[in-house]
């Protein structure tokens, strides 16, 4: 069976254990990283540090599962998850986060939508019992 050299939006690219990139990445598709990455990372898709995967950057993408050592800013569009291997040193900004006991993560973290009343405005309910008092 010939292979076909087009790309498609399904093929996952990999850094494999004992490679090291020191640049930046941009990537439509999904990405493992097993080896070492020093300089930031933009996929569309997945990105998936192995656990003997290290980043040092910035990273940008839809979901994020991290299995090794990660020192970075991170911003996730929908789930973030940390496996219990995972240490990440750095910011996070994402939707939803998941962390499995075991991980380390020392940082900030930004997470969710924004919530009404939470940015220090008085509530509903707050107003009706001024109101009424």
């Amino acid at each position: 069976m010939a292979r076909n050299n087009d790309s498609s939006e399904s093929s996952i690219n990999i850094i494999r254990s004992g490679t090291e990139i020191n640049g930046d990445i941009n990537c439509k598709g999904d990405i493992r990283i097993d080896g070492t990455l020093i300089g930031n990372l933009n996929s569309d898709g997945k990105v998936v540090v192995g656990e003997e995967g290290v980043v040092e950057g910035n990273i940008t993408c839809s979901n994020a599962t991290i299995s090794g050592g990660v020192k970075v800013k991170i911003e996730v569009n929908e789930l973030l998850t940390l496996k219990s291997t995972a240490n990440l040193v750095g910011e996070i900004s994402t939707n939803k986060l998941m962390i499995e006991p075991g991980a380390n993560f020392s940082g900030s973290c930004k997470m969710g939508a924004v919530i009404k009343g939470i940015d220090g405005s008085k509530g509903e309910q707050e107003e009706k019992r001024e109101r009424t008092a």
